[in-house]
């Protein structure tokens, strides 16, 4: 021990700068150490825990269990399936069985004791893409659209809510996602609309563009595995009537959803290339009507009688 301390003194005394440097060395290297130590404690690497399975189960009681596994849960949505009793998990993220680190957060879609009451707004006297706009930011959507001559085009001249007319003084509560019925104008002659492209649209998303056109939405068929916690993933891959064809305003569009992203996409462009060639007949027919109409234009009356006549 002299020794070594002895040796050390030597060292010091004959050679400062190298021992000064092989000082600052050990003291980083030792800080380097710690830290290490330091970092594996607070991310505890290497430590994973298994998520539980939470579906089915009561929230206080998933509390529990993800403290037993030393994760949280935080509730991210909840739904209303009267299947179920309320307070129940119905999803979850991360699923069941996935390996994470400790004190990992777990987000919980829960079921509703009830659905959501939510004010039904008056949307009367706007347009169409106003009040559809109103309804969908109030949780509410359009039950049917029904047409009524008028000057106005589009726009909605009263509402109802089952058999109750909504007026501006009218308070009612509705479930959230219930529908409104909204009579609305057209004028004679100005009926007619095109079919939108709704393929790979969620039915939300689908739902919204028809009725903005005017468009109601008419049967609507899932495709197996579908069900009301997963619908939100599936998307449109049939609809008829196709798209760019032409229907009277508040005609129906039935729509078909799966959750086969391949189907999605491989109908998704044989409905584009359809809808591309029904543009250009469509086109094409217009341009030839009003090339007609122009050589009408240009003959005499005498002619143009004579013309009717033998059609």
């Amino acid at each position: 021990m002299e020794n070594s301390a002895s040796f050390r003194r030597r060292f010091q005394r004959n050679f400062p700068l190298a021992y000064n440097l092989l000082l600052i060395a050990a003291i980083i290297l030792a800080m380097a150490v710690v830290a290490h130590v330091v970092m594996q404690i607070g991310t505890r690497h290497g430590s994973r825990r298994t998520v539980p399975d939470f579906s089915g189960v009561q929230l206080l009681e998933a509390q529990r269990l993800a403290r037993r596994h030393d994760l949280k849960l935080q509730i991210n949505d909840s739904l209303f399936v009267p299947a179920y009793e309320g307070g129940i998990v119905l999803d979850q993220l991360p699923k069941g069985g996935v390996e994470v680190k400790p004190g990992r957060t777990v987000y919980i879609t829960i079921n509703s004791f009830r659905q959501k009451m939510v004010p039904v707004p008056f949307v009367a006297d706007r347009s169409l893409r106003q009040a559809k706009n109103m309804l969908e930011i109030a949780g509410l959507e359009i039950a049917q659209l029904i047409y009524r001559p008028d000057m106005a085009t589009n726009y909605v001249l009263d509402e109802y809510f089952g058999r109750q007319r909504i007026t501006e003084t009218t308070r009612v509560e509705a479930e959230m996602g219930s529908g409104v019925t909204l009579y609305v104008g057209v004028q004679p002659g100005h009926n007619v609309t095109v079919v939108p492209q709704i393929i790979g649209l969620s039915l939300r998303d689908a739902k919204s563009r028809l009725w903005e056109l005017g468009l109601n939405v008419g049967k609507v068929a899932f495709d197996d595995g579908i069900n009301l916690l997963n619908q939100k993933d599936a998307h449109v891959y049939m609809q008829s009537p196709k798209a760019e064809r032409h229907v009277v305003l508040g005609a129906k569009v039935d729509l078909q959803l799966t959750l086969n992203g391949q189907k999605v996409t491989a109908r998704l462009r044989d409905a584009e290339e359809q809808a591309a060639e029904a543009f250009m007949e469509r086109q094409r027919i217009a341009e030839e009507k009003a090339a007609a109409e122009r050589g009408n234009a240009g003959q005499p009356s005498a002619a143009r009688d004579s013309n009717g006549f033998f059609d």
